[in-house]
Formats: C-alpha cells, sequence, structure tokens
C-alpha cells in the first residue's frame, strides 16, 4: 500500500480532508521527498504535526542509532514532490535512545546563569538614555545597577541625569576616569548635557 497516494504525488497540490495527511506522514514512512527549493532528500518521518502542517524527518532510508541524527523540519505544504519508499519497523531506535540527563541539567543551569547576568544588566526603572548609557560603560568599566543608580568598579556611584558632575564617591583617579569615561560616552551616543 502506497500512503503517498502514487510514486510522485505533488503534496502541495493534495486537497486530502481529515486524517489523510497524518496517515501520509505516519511515523515510520519512508519517502523521497522534493520541497520547492529544489533541494531533494530521502527520509523517514519522525514526526507529524497538522496544527502548523510540520513534518520531522530523519535523513536516510535506515534509522540511525547514537546521539547524531540529520533530520529536517518541513512545512508539508512546501513538500512538491514525494514518494513512498516504505516503512521501518521502529523509526525512534526505542532501544538505543538516550537522553543525557546530566548534559540538559548543565545546558539549562548555563542558561539560567545567562538569563539571570542578562536581568542584572537591566535598570528597573530607568530611562532608555540610562540603559545606554550603562552598556555604553560596561564595554570599557565594570558596572551594576544600584537602584536608579550606575555603581563603577564597586565605588564610584553616577547618579540621575548620569553627568559629569553626578559621579560620585572612590579615590579620586577612580572618579576622574569615570567622568572622563562618561563624557566620551555622552558624546558617542550624541546625548545633551555633555
Amino acid at each position: 500500500m502506497d500512503p503517498a497516494g502514487g510514486g510522485g504525488a505533488t503534496v502541495a497540490n493534495d486537497n486530502i480532508i481529515g486524517g489523510g495527511e497524518g496517515e501520509k506522514f505516519s511515523v515510520g514512512n519512508i519517502y523521497s521527498v522534493k520541497v520547492i527549493t529544489g533541494d531533494e532528500f530521502r527520509g523517514i518521518v519522525m514526526a507529524y504535526d497538522p496544527i502548523p502542517n510540520f513534518v520531522v524527518f530523519e535523513e536516510g532510508s535506515k534509522p540511525r542509532s547514537g546521539l547524531s541524527k540529520n533530520t529536517r523540519m518541513v512545512n508539508a505544504s512546501f513538500i512538491t514532490g514525494l514518494s513512498y519508499l516504505g516503512k521501518t519497523e521502529d523509526p525512534l531506535l526505542t532501544d538505543s535512545c538516550c537522553v543525557n540527563l546530566d548534559g540538559l541539567r548543565a545546558k539549562e543551569a548555563l542558561a539560567i546563569r545567562q538569563a539571570e547576568a542578562e536581568a542584572e544588566r537591566m535598570g528597573v526603572g530607568v530611562t532608555a538614555e540610562a540603559q545606554s548609557i550603562f552598556d555604553a560603560l560596561s564595554k570599557t568599566l565594570p558596572v551594576q545597577w544600584e537602584n536608579s543608580d550606575i555603581l563603577v568598579m564597586k565605588e564610584v556611584r553616577v547618579r540621575s541625569p548620569y553627568l559629569s558632575d553626578c559621579v560620585f564617591g572612590g579615590t579620586d583617579a577612580a572618579n576622574n576616569r569615570v567622568k572622563k569615561v562618561l563624557e566620551l560616552v555622552r558624546r558617542r551616543l550624541q546625548l545633551v548635557g555633555t
């Protein structure tokens, strides 16, 4: 039986109603696929989602075990040619599938740390101009937000409206350096009141 409905069926023009696409793209079916861009490949259906009309193929005509597989996610509307080649018994190779939980936890922890670091760089209740100044200062000096003040090098404080005469604290050398960098930043950002 050929679920594709013929050797060289054109999927984009098929008017299949109901569960036809789901049957056509049932997991394990092997197809020779041609897409609207002209690319051609052989693939095993790994998943099909009828709402966005996407098909996930594992490239090749035999399932591969191991950690590395080439997959393609294709909008079924963009498939111009589909030839049914057969069906695999165990397309997902469930006996050899594995998920590296330690690797996933490490990636999650890294993503959380990165998100927290990005959140710390965002000023709460500050103007877009203040955030631009903070971002520019952070390229040359270690900075952090402390309420609406920018704390530079953990000793020099820049208060709103973030002009050079709004720089307080720290040693004279640190204070003067922050003032000079702030003036250059404001000039580069073309902010009024430099």
